[in-house]
Protein backbone atom coordinates (compact mmCIF):
# COMPACT_ATOMS: atom_id res chain seq x y z
CA UNK A 1 0.00 0.00 0.00
CA UNK A 2 1.90 3.20 -1.33
CA UNK A 3 0.64 6.83 0.57
CA UNK A 4 0.73 10.04 -0.77
CA UNK A 5 2.95 13.01 1.18
CA UNK A 6 -0.04 14.24 2.67
CA UNK A 7 -1.68 10.88 3.94
CA UNK A 8 2.61 9.75 5.30
CA UNK A 9 2.40 13.58 7.31
CA UNK A 10 -1.34 12.18 8.75
CA UNK A 11 -0.26 8.77 9.96
CA UNK A 12 2.27 10.86 11.61
CA UNK A 13 0.64 13.13 12.97
CA UNK A 14 -1.94 10.78 14.45
CA UNK A 15 0.62 8.64 15.74
CA UNK A 16 2.64 11.70 17.53
CA UNK A 17 -0.44 12.08 19.27
CA UNK A 18 -1.14 8.67 20.70
CA UNK A 19 2.36 8.44 22.06
CA UNK A 20 1.79 11.61 23.69
CA UNK A 21 -1.12 9.62 25.11
CA UNK A 22 0.66 6.65 26.44
CA UNK A 23 0.44 8.04 30.39
CA UNK A 24 -3.44 8.84 30.01
CA UNK A 25 -3.51 4.74 28.83
CA UNK A 26 -1.73 3.65 32.04
CA UNK A 27 -4.08 5.69 34.21
CA UNK A 28 -7.10 4.58 31.99
CA UNK A 29 -6.32 0.78 33.20
CA UNK A 30 -5.17 1.76 36.80
CA UNK A 31 -8.54 3.62 36.99
CA UNK A 32 -11.07 0.87 35.62
CA UNK A 33 -8.79 -1.64 37.78
CA UNK A 34 -9.95 -0.02 40.85
CA UNK A 35 -13.47 -1.08 40.30
CA UNK A 36 -12.73 -4.28 37.61
CA UNK A 37 -9.42 -5.76 38.93
CA UNK A 38 -9.13 -7.54 35.10
CA UNK A 39 -7.89 -4.35 34.29
CA UNK A 40 -4.72 -4.35 35.89
CA UNK A 41 -3.93 -7.56 34.51
CA UNK A 42 -2.06 -8.70 31.34
CA UNK A 43 -0.92 -5.27 30.27
CA UNK A 44 1.80 -7.02 28.42
CA UNK A 45 -0.63 -7.85 26.00
CA UNK A 46 -2.41 -4.36 25.63
CA UNK A 47 1.69 -3.10 24.42
CA UNK A 48 2.56 -5.83 22.28
CA UNK A 49 5.14 -7.24 24.08
CA UNK A 50 7.18 -9.79 22.35
CA UNK A 51 6.87 -12.58 24.63
CA UNK A 52 2.84 -12.28 25.30
CA UNK A 53 1.61 -12.79 22.01
CA UNK A 54 1.11 -16.14 20.32
CA UNK A 55 3.33 -16.89 17.78
CA UNK A 56 1.52 -18.59 15.42
CA UNK A 57 2.61 -20.26 12.03
CA UNK A 58 1.31 -18.06 8.60
CA UNK A 59 -2.12 -17.95 7.52
CA UNK A 60 -3.69 -17.56 10.88
CA UNK A 61 -7.46 -16.50 10.82
CA UNK A 62 -7.92 -13.38 12.84
CA UNK A 63 -11.37 -11.68 14.14
CA UNK A 64 -11.20 -9.33 16.30
CA UNK A 65 -14.18 -8.23 18.71
CA UNK A 66 -14.18 -5.25 21.06
CA UNK A 67 -16.32 -6.77 24.10
CA UNK A 68 -19.15 -9.22 25.01
CA UNK A 69 -21.31 -7.96 22.62
CA UNK A 70 -19.14 -8.26 19.60
CA UNK A 71 -17.98 -11.85 20.43
CA UNK A 72 -21.74 -12.81 20.60
CA UNK A 73 -22.41 -11.59 17.28
CA UNK A 74 -19.21 -13.18 16.34
CA UNK A 75 -20.10 -16.53 17.44
CA UNK A 76 -21.90 -17.88 14.33
CA UNK A 77 -18.62 -16.85 12.53
CA UNK A 78 -16.10 -18.52 14.28
CA UNK A 79 -17.91 -21.51 14.24
CA UNK A 80 -18.29 -21.45 10.87
CA UNK A 81 -14.12 -20.84 9.83
CA UNK A 82 -13.41 -23.25 12.77
CA UNK A 83 -15.42 -25.70 10.37
CA UNK A 84 -14.45 -24.26 7.38
CA UNK A 85 -10.77 -23.93 7.76
CA UNK A 86 -9.77 -26.39 10.95
CA UNK A 87 -6.31 -26.45 9.77
CA UNK A 88 -5.83 -22.64 9.96
CA UNK A 89 -4.98 -20.69 13.78
CA UNK A 90 -7.88 -18.58 14.70
CA UNK A 91 -7.00 -15.91 16.70
CA UNK A 92 -9.29 -13.58 18.64
CA UNK A 93 -8.67 -10.38 19.82
CA UNK A 94 -11.22 -7.96 22.56
CA UNK A 95 -10.45 -5.16 24.25
CA UNK A 96 -12.31 -5.54 27.59
CA UNK A 97 -11.66 -8.28 30.31
CA UNK A 98 -15.62 -9.35 29.97
CA UNK A 99 -15.20 -9.58 26.18
CA UNK A 100 -11.97 -12.05 27.41
CA UNK A 101 -13.87 -13.78 29.59
CA UNK A 102 -16.48 -14.20 27.22
CA UNK A 103 -14.19 -15.45 24.46
CA UNK A 104 -12.55 -18.27 27.06
CA UNK A 105 -16.16 -19.40 28.11
CA UNK A 106 -17.21 -19.71 24.48
CA UNK A 107 -13.98 -21.98 23.04
CA UNK A 108 -11.75 -22.48 25.97
CA UNK A 109 -8.11 -23.20 24.34
CA UNK A 110 -9.70 -24.47 20.72
CA UNK A 111 -8.86 -20.45 19.69
CA UNK A 112 -6.25 -18.42 21.00
CA UNK A 113 -6.96 -15.00 22.22
CA UNK A 114 -4.93 -12.00 23.50
CA UNK A 115 -6.00 -8.20 23.64
CA UNK A 116 -5.74 -6.24 20.89
CA UNK A 117 -2.62 -3.31 21.11
CA UNK A 118 -2.85 -0.14 21.30
CA UNK A 119 -2.65 1.24 17.56
CA UNK A 120 0.52 2.68 17.82
CA UNK A 121 3.15 1.80 14.62
CA UNK A 122 5.78 -0.32 16.49
CA UNK A 123 3.05 -2.19 18.55
CA UNK A 124 0.85 -3.29 15.57
CA UNK A 125 4.22 -3.90 13.72
CA UNK A 126 5.35 -6.69 16.66
CA UNK A 127 1.48 -8.11 16.71
CA UNK A 128 1.33 -8.70 12.56
CA UNK A 129 5.08 -9.93 12.80
CA UNK A 130 4.28 -12.43 15.49
CA UNK A 131 0.72 -13.34 14.84
CA UNK A 132 1.30 -13.48 10.57
CA UNK A 133 -2.39 -13.77 9.71
CA UNK A 134 -4.04 -14.66 5.99
CA UNK A 135 -7.19 -12.16 7.06
CA UNK A 136 -8.08 -9.73 9.40
CA UNK A 137 -11.92 -9.73 10.75
CA UNK A 138 -13.12 -6.87 12.20
CA UNK A 139 -16.83 -7.46 14.01
CA UNK A 140 -19.40 -4.35 13.75
CA UNK A 141 -17.21 -0.96 14.27
CA UNK A 142 -13.11 -0.31 15.29
CA UNK A 143 -11.37 1.66 13.02
CA UNK A 144 -7.67 1.89 13.70
CA UNK A 145 -5.41 3.88 11.09
CA UNK A 146 -2.33 2.56 12.05
CA UNK A 147 -3.20 -1.16 12.13
CA UNK A 148 -5.48 -1.42 9.21
CA UNK A 149 -2.75 1.08 7.11
CA UNK A 150 -0.21 -1.92 8.60
CA UNK A 151 -2.48 -4.76 6.98
CA UNK A 152 -2.52 -3.36 4.43
CA UNK A 153 0.65 -2.57 3.52
CA UNK A 154 1.40 -6.58 4.35
CA UNK A 155 -1.13 -7.79 2.33
CA UNK A 156 -3.49 -8.64 5.17
CA UNK A 157 -7.18 -8.76 3.47
CA UNK A 158 -9.20 -6.42 6.70
CA UNK A 159 -12.47 -6.77 6.18
CA UNK A 160 -15.38 -5.62 8.53
CA UNK A 161 -18.13 -7.78 9.29
CA UNK A 162 -21.45 -7.25 10.55
CA UNK A 163 -20.26 -3.65 10.46
CA UNK A 164 -22.77 -0.99 11.90
CA UNK A 165 -22.15 3.30 11.96
CA UNK A 166 -24.95 5.04 14.00
CA UNK A 167 -26.04 8.90 12.59
CA UNK A 168 -24.34 9.93 15.94
CA UNK A 169 -21.40 7.88 15.41
CA UNK A 170 -20.95 9.13 11.77
CA UNK A 171 -21.44 12.92 13.38
CA UNK A 172 -18.82 11.80 16.08
CA UNK A 173 -16.26 10.83 13.29
CA UNK A 174 -16.51 13.43 11.08
CA UNK A 175 -14.35 16.18 12.80
CA UNK A 176 -11.60 13.35 11.96
CA UNK A 177 -12.88 12.42 8.19
CA UNK A 178 -9.50 12.16 6.70
CA UNK A 179 -8.05 10.15 9.10
CA UNK A 180 -11.27 7.72 9.25
CA UNK A 181 -10.82 7.43 4.99
CA UNK A 182 -7.42 6.52 5.13
CA UNK A 183 -8.04 3.89 7.63
CA UNK A 184 -11.01 2.71 5.62
CA UNK A 185 -8.48 2.47 2.35
CA UNK A 186 -6.39 -0.06 4.28
CA UNK A 187 -9.40 -2.25 4.28
CA UNK A 188 -10.66 -4.68 1.39
CA UNK A 189 -14.65 -5.31 2.51
CA UNK A 190 -17.43 -3.62 4.62
CA UNK A 191 -19.98 -5.84 5.00
CA UNK A 192 -23.08 -3.68 6.46
CA UNK A 193 -25.85 -5.13 8.42
CA UNK A 194 -27.90 -2.77 6.59
CA UNK A 195 -28.91 -0.69 3.55
CA UNK A 196 -28.83 2.74 6.29
CA UNK A 197 -25.29 1.39 7.86
CA UNK A 198 -23.95 0.71 4.41
CA UNK A 199 -24.78 4.52 3.07
CA UNK A 200 -22.98 5.68 6.34
CA UNK A 201 -19.95 4.06 5.55
CA UNK A 202 -19.85 5.12 1.95
CA UNK A 203 -20.02 9.21 3.77
CA UNK A 204 -17.20 8.16 5.52
CA UNK A 205 -15.37 5.85 3.13
CA UNK A 206 -16.26 7.16 -0.26
CA UNK A 207 -17.23 6.10 -3.74
CA UNK A 208 -14.41 3.90 -3.76
CA UNK A 209 -14.54 1.44 -0.68
CA UNK A 210 -16.33 -1.70 -1.56
CA UNK A 211 -19.45 -1.83 0.53
CA UNK A 212 -22.09 -4.92 0.72
CA UNK A 213 -25.27 -5.35 2.48
CA UNK A 214 -25.15 -8.88 4.07
CA UNK A 215 -27.14 -8.80 7.12
CA UNK A 216 -26.55 -8.65 10.58
CA UNK A 217 -25.08 -12.21 12.10
CA UNK A 218 -26.71 -11.77 15.30
CA UNK A 219 -29.65 -13.34 13.13
CA UNK A 220 -28.24 -16.23 12.23
CA UNK A 221 -27.33 -16.97 16.13
CA UNK A 222 -28.72 -19.99 16.77
CA UNK A 223 -30.99 -20.29 19.89
CA UNK A 224 -28.27 -22.30 22.77
CA UNK A 225 -30.44 -25.42 23.70
CA UNK A 226 -28.30 -25.19 27.53
CA UNK A 227 -30.02 -21.88 27.95
CA UNK A 228 -33.79 -23.35 27.38
CA UNK A 229 -32.60 -26.26 29.53
CA UNK A 230 -31.38 -23.63 32.14
CA UNK A 231 -34.86 -21.58 31.60
CA UNK A 232 -37.00 -24.49 32.58
CA UNK A 233 -34.96 -25.34 35.59
CA UNK A 234 -35.26 -21.32 36.21
CA UNK A 235 -39.07 -21.56 36.27
CA UNK A 236 -39.09 -24.00 38.15
CA UNK A 237 -37.02 -22.20 41.18
CA UNK A 238 -39.44 -19.25 40.89
CA UNK A 239 -42.65 -21.12 41.52
CA UNK A 240 -45.11 -19.50 39.37
CA UNK A 241 -44.03 -15.30 40.38
CA UNK A 242 -44.04 -13.35 38.26
CA UNK A 243 -40.51 -12.50 36.58
CA UNK A 244 -39.09 -9.49 34.72
CA UNK A 245 -35.28 -8.92 33.79
CA UNK A 246 -33.86 -5.31 33.22
CA UNK A 247 -30.51 -6.60 31.13
CA UNK A 248 -28.00 -4.61 30.15
CA UNK A 249 -28.09 -1.20 32.20
CA UNK A 250 -26.39 1.61 32.92
CA UNK A 251 -26.11 3.84 36.38
CA UNK A 252 -27.79 6.49 34.70
CA UNK A 253 -30.93 4.06 34.33
CA UNK A 254 -30.60 2.54 37.83
CA UNK A 255 -33.00 4.67 39.93
CA UNK A 256 -35.45 3.66 37.17
CA UNK A 257 -35.36 0.08 37.46
CA UNK A 258 -35.72 -0.04 40.92
CA UNK A 259 -38.61 2.89 40.65
CA UNK A 260 -40.25 0.28 37.98
CA UNK A 261 -39.93 -2.48 40.54
CA UNK A 262 -41.30 -0.62 43.53
CA UNK A 263 -44.17 0.25 41.37
CA UNK A 264 -44.75 -2.98 39.53
CA UNK A 265 -45.13 -4.66 43.21
CA UNK A 266 -47.61 -2.47 44.33
CA UNK A 267 -50.35 -4.68 42.05
CA UNK A 268 -47.71 -7.66 42.03
CA UNK A 269 -46.52 -8.67 45.66
CA UNK A 270 -44.80 -11.32 44.57
CA UNK A 271 -42.96 -9.79 41.63
CA UNK A 272 -39.31 -11.02 41.11
CA UNK A 273 -36.51 -8.70 39.39
CA UNK A 274 -33.44 -10.57 37.54
CA UNK A 275 -31.40 -7.68 37.18
CA UNK A 276 -28.00 -7.75 35.31
CA UNK A 277 -25.77 -4.63 35.11
CA UNK A 278 -24.21 -4.02 31.60
CA UNK A 279 -20.72 -3.65 33.40
CA UNK A 280 -19.12 -5.88 36.74
CA UNK A 281 -17.71 -2.59 38.34
CA UNK A 282 -21.88 -1.69 38.47
CA UNK A 283 -22.21 -4.85 40.65
CA UNK A 284 -21.78 -3.90 44.09
CA UNK A 285 -23.05 -0.65 43.22
CA UNK A 286 -26.50 -2.04 42.37
CA UNK A 287 -26.29 -4.64 45.68
CA UNK A 288 -26.25 -1.48 47.49
CA UNK A 289 -28.72 0.79 45.68
CA UNK A 290 -31.50 -1.88 46.14
CA UNK A 291 -30.63 -3.13 49.56
CA UNK A 292 -31.11 0.90 50.42
CA UNK A 293 -34.55 0.60 48.51
CA UNK A 294 -35.77 -1.85 51.13
CA UNK A 295 -35.72 -4.79 48.45
CA UNK A 296 -34.63 -8.50 50.03
CA UNK A 297 -32.04 -9.17 47.67
CA UNK A 298 -29.62 -12.15 46.35
CA UNK A 299 -26.96 -12.62 44.16
CA UNK A 300 -26.20 -15.24 41.69
CA UNK A 301 -22.27 -14.95 42.95
CA UNK A 302 -23.01 -15.93 46.68
CA UNK A 303 -26.57 -18.00 46.21
CA UNK A 304 -28.11 -20.69 43.73
CA UNK A 305 -30.93 -18.64 43.38
CA UNK A 306 -33.56 -16.14 44.68
CA UNK A 307 -35.95 -17.94 47.95
CA UNK A 308 -39.29 -17.07 48.57
CA UNK A 309 -38.49 -13.42 50.03
CA UNK A 310 -35.89 -12.16 47.19
CA UNK A 311 -37.56 -9.36 45.45
CA UNK A 312 -34.29 -8.44 43.19
CA UNK A 313 -31.91 -11.50 42.00
CA UNK A 314 -28.61 -9.64 40.69
CA UNK A 315 -26.94 -11.56 38.03
CA UNK A 316 -23.23 -11.06 38.93
CA UNK A 317 -21.64 -13.43 36.63
CA UNK A 318 -20.61 -13.73 33.23
CA UNK A 319 -22.14 -16.03 30.34
CA UNK A 320 -25.44 -17.07 32.29
CA UNK A 321 -27.84 -14.21 30.54
CA UNK A 322 -29.71 -15.79 27.75
CA UNK A 323 -31.06 -18.72 30.67
CA UNK A 324 -32.43 -15.64 32.87
CA UNK A 325 -33.65 -14.02 29.79
CA UNK A 326 -35.41 -17.30 28.14
CA UNK A 327 -36.71 -18.15 31.89
CA UNK A 328 -38.56 -14.26 32.17
CA UNK A 329 -41.86 -13.23 31.48
CA UNK A 330 -41.04 -9.91 29.67
CA UNK A 331 -37.39 -8.86 29.19
CA UNK A 332 -35.89 -4.64 29.51
CA UNK A 333 -33.13 -4.40 27.74
CA UNK A 334 -31.05 -1.14 29.02
CA UNK A 335 -28.78 1.39 27.78
CA UNK A 336 -31.68 2.85 26.35
CA UNK A 337 -33.52 5.12 29.23
CA UNK A 338 -30.21 6.94 28.52
CA UNK A 339 -28.40 8.02 25.52
CA UNK A 340 -25.92 5.23 25.24
CA UNK A 341 -28.15 3.98 22.35
CA UNK A 342 -29.40 0.89 23.68
CA UNK A 343 -28.28 -2.75 23.32
CA UNK A 344 -28.77 -6.20 22.41
CA UNK A 345 -32.78 -6.28 21.23
CA UNK A 346 -32.26 -9.88 19.39
CA UNK A 347 -31.61 -12.13 22.04
CA UNK A 348 -34.88 -12.21 24.11
CA UNK A 349 -36.89 -11.65 21.41
CA UNK A 350 -34.84 -14.82 19.76
CA UNK A 351 -35.91 -16.54 22.81
CA UNK A 352 -39.60 -15.75 22.70
CA UNK A 353 -39.81 -13.33 25.24
CA UNK A 354 -41.34 -10.03 24.72
CA UNK A 355 -38.84 -6.94 24.87
CA UNK A 356 -39.30 -3.73 26.48
CA UNK A 357 -36.93 -0.71 25.95
CA UNK A 358 -36.24 2.88 26.13
CA UNK A 359 -36.39 5.48 23.51
CA UNK A 360 -33.00 5.71 23.01
CA UNK A 361 -31.79 2.63 20.45
CA UNK A 362 -30.09 4.73 18.04
CA UNK A 363 -27.13 2.00 17.90
CA UNK A 364 -30.06 -0.61 16.81
CA UNK A 365 -32.52 1.46 14.80
CA UNK A 366 -33.04 -0.99 12.41
CA UNK A 367 -33.20 -3.79 14.46
CA UNK A 368 -35.67 -2.32 16.90
CA UNK A 369 -37.91 -1.03 13.84
CA UNK A 370 -38.46 -4.29 12.77
CA UNK A 371 -39.44 -5.92 15.85
CA UNK A 372 -41.62 -2.82 16.47
CA UNK A 373 -42.97 -3.40 13.19
CA UNK A 374 -44.34 -6.83 14.56
CA UNK A 375 -45.28 -6.51 17.54
CA UNK A 376 -42.27 -7.74 19.52
CA UNK A 377 -40.82 -4.66 21.03
CA UNK A 378 -42.62 -1.71 23.09
CA UNK A 379 -40.81 1.52 24.10
CA UNK A 380 -41.31 3.49 27.48
CA UNK A 381 -39.90 6.70 28.24
CA UNK A 382 -39.65 6.39 31.84
CA UNK A 383 -40.03 3.96 35.17
CA UNK A 384 -43.57 4.48 34.94
CA UNK A 385 -44.37 3.78 31.70
CA UNK A 386 -41.90 0.75 32.30
CA UNK A 387 -43.66 -0.80 35.19
CA UNK A 388 -46.95 -0.24 33.09
CA UNK A 389 -46.25 -1.86 30.41
CA UNK A 390 -44.87 -4.74 32.28
CA UNK A 391 -47.99 -4.85 34.57
CA UNK A 392 -50.40 -4.71 30.85
CA UNK A 393 -47.97 -7.86 29.76
CA UNK A 394 -48.39 -9.58 33.02
CA UNK A 395 -51.75 -9.50 33.26
CA UNK A 396 -52.59 -11.06 29.61
CA UNK A 397 -50.29 -13.63 29.23
CA UNK A 398 -51.40 -14.98 25.71
CA UNK A 399 -50.57 -11.06 24.47
CA UNK A 400 -47.04 -11.82 26.15
CA UNK A 401 -46.89 -15.01 24.37
CA UNK A 402 -48.08 -13.71 20.81
CA UNK A 403 -45.54 -10.94 20.79
CA UNK A 404 -42.63 -13.65 21.67
CA UNK A 405 -43.41 -15.53 19.07
CA UNK A 406 -43.81 -12.88 17.34
CA UNK A 407 -40.11 -11.55 17.46
CA UNK A 408 -39.04 -15.05 17.32
CA UNK A 409 -40.72 -15.58 13.76
CA UNK A 410 -39.61 -12.27 12.56
CA UNK A 411 -35.64 -13.38 13.49
CA UNK A 412 -35.97 -16.27 11.81
CA UNK A 413 -36.88 -14.69 8.25
CA UNK A 414 -34.34 -12.59 8.72
CA UNK A 415 -31.53 -15.35 8.55
CA UNK A 416 -28.62 -15.35 5.94
CA UNK A 417 -26.20 -13.40 6.73
CA UNK A 418 -23.40 -15.84 7.55
CA UNK A 419 -23.61 -17.52 4.79
CA UNK A 420 -23.29 -13.92 2.65
CA UNK A 421 -20.50 -13.00 4.94
CA UNK A 422 -18.73 -16.02 4.30
CA UNK A 423 -18.83 -16.19 0.55
CA UNK A 424 -17.72 -12.55 0.46
CA UNK A 425 -14.78 -13.53 3.16
CA UNK A 426 -13.54 -16.73 0.89
CA UNK A 427 -13.57 -14.14 -2.06
CA UNK A 428 -11.63 -11.48 -0.20
CA UNK A 429 -8.93 -13.33 1.05
CA UNK A 430 -8.51 -16.18 -1.49
CA UNK A 431 -9.56 -18.87 0.88
CA UNK A 432 -10.82 -22.09 -0.45
CA UNK A 433 -14.59 -22.21 -0.22
CA UNK A 434 -16.98 -24.41 0.89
Amino acid sequence: MSLSLGRRLLLAFYSALLWLLVPVTLYHLVWRGLRQREYLLRWSERYAQRESLPDLPPGALWIHAVSVGEVNAAIPLVNALRQRHPDRPLLITTITPTGSARVRALWGDAVHHVYLPYDLHGMVRRFLSRVRPALAIVIETELWPNLFVACARADVPVVIANARLSERSLQGYRWMAPLIRLALSGVRLVAAQSEADAARFRVLAGDDARIVVTGNLKFDQPLPKASLDEAIGWRKVFGGRPVWVAASTHAAEESAVLDAHRRLRETHADALLLWAPRHPERFNAVAEQVREAGFALRRRSVERGPDARCAVFLIDSLGELPGFLAAGDVAFVGGSLCEVGGHNLLEPAALGVPVLSGPHTFNFAEIAALLKDVGALETVGDAAELAAAIERLLADPEEARQRGRAGRQRIDRERGALQRTLSLIDEVAGLPGH
